[in-house]
């Protein structure tokens, strides 16, 4: 699969897509881009970027760039690469595995299954990160349908008497898996369904032809910071790099400090709201950004990566 098929998963859903030097974009807000495949590092230069938001009225970029581009935040992305076999986990991680194929067997499902029994999963999960107002019924049946026919996109589920306990939307592109969506119901999480899909799936593709690894995301703006431990208690492991927020030049002399401070105040006012929390999210991501990289909090799980790269 190449890249524009997944962006003509995108402009199925609705979305507006752009093709620069660089990268391919679309609106993951209003007047919003998002850089894709969301595995790439890229390098635009500063007339690209103005290019992009003069000429479509976009008031601000999202993308990921290497550690040694200039500005950007320093984060992380969520990778795997093979070989990736049971043995290789810790004991809990292991033991989560072997209870969930227990309770579960994982399997490639349609994308209309999916689309009509995943919204339960897809609701929940939304619901345990308080992002619920991020996205409706409608629009997941979208996502789903829009993939439906399309070359290299799978939905896989764990299934338990007939009923779908979690599930992710894989899509490959080049040798590289991603994996836009992943859910599970909070009811099956004790038998421990999310070990056993990610560890199936991820054996699964991992074994297969020219596949070089799983790029599973990219560190979020909203979503709670623990979101990622999961992932790394698989075995999946953080690539560090740099993300960057790029704001309409009419708009930058605005992205400050204080204006972050402000929405931040808003947001806890009202944390569900999905408009202020991917604002808050973009500011802190901009003004953090335009320190030293040596001066900025790492993340985490890049922590070792830090100090080690310190010295």
């Amino acid at each position: 699969m190449n890249e524009e098929i997944f962006a003509e998963w995108m402009r199925r859903q609705g979305h507006r897509v752009f093709h620069t030097a660089s990268s391919y974009w679309y609106d993951a807000g209003p007047r919003v881009l998002q850089a894709f495949p969301y595995h790439w590092l890229i390098t635009p230069d500063e007339q690209e970027i103005r290019d992009l938001m003069l000429g479509h009225g976009i008031v601000a970029l999202r993308y990921s760039t290497p550690l040694d581009f200039q500005n950007g935040m320093v984060s992380y992305h969520v990778t795997l690469r093979k070989p990736y076999e049971l043995e290789m986990l810790r004991s809990q991680a292991r033991n989560g595995v072997r209870r969930g194929l227990d309770h579960f067997k994982v399997q490639q499902i349609s994308f209309e299954r999916l689309a009509t029994e995943g919204w339960v999963l897809q609701q929940d999960t939304l619901a345990r990160q308080d992002r619920l107002r991020s996205m409706t019924q409608k629009e997941w049946e979208r996502i789903c349908r829009s993939a439906a026919d399309l070359p290299s996109f799978e939905a896989w589920a764990a299934i338990s008497n007939d009923e779908l306990a979690g599930a992710v939307i894989i899509c490959r592109i080049a040798d590289v898996f991603n994996v836009p969506y992943a859910m599970s119901h909070s009811r099956f999480l004790a038998d421990h369904v999310n070990n056993a899909v990610f560890f199936s799936v991820s054996r699964e593709i991992l074994g297969r032809e020219g596949v070089s690894e799983i790029f599973f995301t990219v560190q979020s703006l909203d979503a709670p910071a623990n979101v990622d431990e999961f992932k790394f208690r698989m075995g999946f492991e953080p690539r560090a790099v740099r993300q960057r927020v790029d704001f309409h030049p009419f708009l930058n002399p605005f992205a400050t400090p204080t204006i972050h401070t402000l929405t931040r105040k808003l947001l806890q006012r009202d944390p569900s709201n999905p408009q202020l929390a991917k604002a808050e999210g973009m500011l802190r991501f901009h003004v953090e950004g335009k320190r030293r990289i040596v001066e900025q909090a790492w993340p985490e799980c890049l922590t070792t990566q830090h100090v080690s790269g310190m010295r």
